[in-house]
């Protein structure tokens, strides 16, 4: 695609609304995290995920190399949590998970895991597809923990924005 073609792409996913969460790992191939919006469900039998991450990014072989990940759903008030593990901060990766204070514990395949995060979702990486740019990760699900409250965090028009939690009526009545 021509050059003017791509920024037309990149033009109309700005309006592709995106919930924002924050992809972890740790293993032998270090500690990290990265901001991800092109994360999404595959299937439920098995429970799948995918994350599409920059084969540029320095995270990229972490992710891989580590194979255990935690998809870590963002509440709406996480927003300089986002801009952090998204780089745009300039904080090193480690300082990363020291701003915000004691927002994380180990989760059960001792990968990170946001304990206010509206979702956890840990998993391993059992297939990577290379396309153009980046690897599409597909993520099997072992282990879930869920949020009850908070409003969400979505990415639209280059720009973070609060969805609120509506609460829907009863079905009995």
């Amino acid at each position: 695609m021509p050059t003017s073609g791509r920024t037309l792409f990149r033009d109309a996913m700005a309006h592709l609304s995106a919930a924002v969460n924050v992809v972890t790992t740790d293993g032998p191939h270090g500690r990290g995290g990265i901001t991800a919006s092109a994360v999404c469900s595959v299937t439920d039998s098995p429970p799948t995920m995918l994350a599409c991450i920059n084969r540029s990014s320095a995270l990229h072989d972490v992710l891989a190399g580590n194979g255990a990940v935690c998809i870590n759903v963002l509440p709406a008030d996480r927003q300089e949590l986002a801009r952090h593990f998204a780089g745009l901060t300039g904080l090193p990766m480690g300082e990363r998970f020291d701003a915000g204070g004691q927002c994380w514990r180990a989760g059960r395949l001792g990968v990170p895991v946001l304990v206010d995060a509206l979702a956890s979702i840990e998993g391993r990486i059992v297939e990577m597809k290379g396309v153009g740019s980046h690897s599409v990760m597909f993520v099997e699900v072992e282990h879930i923990a869920l949020r009850g409250d908070g409003d969400g965090l979505i990415y639209f028009g280059r720009n973070f924005h609060r969805l609120p939690r509506t609460v829907q009526p009863s079905a009995a009545g």
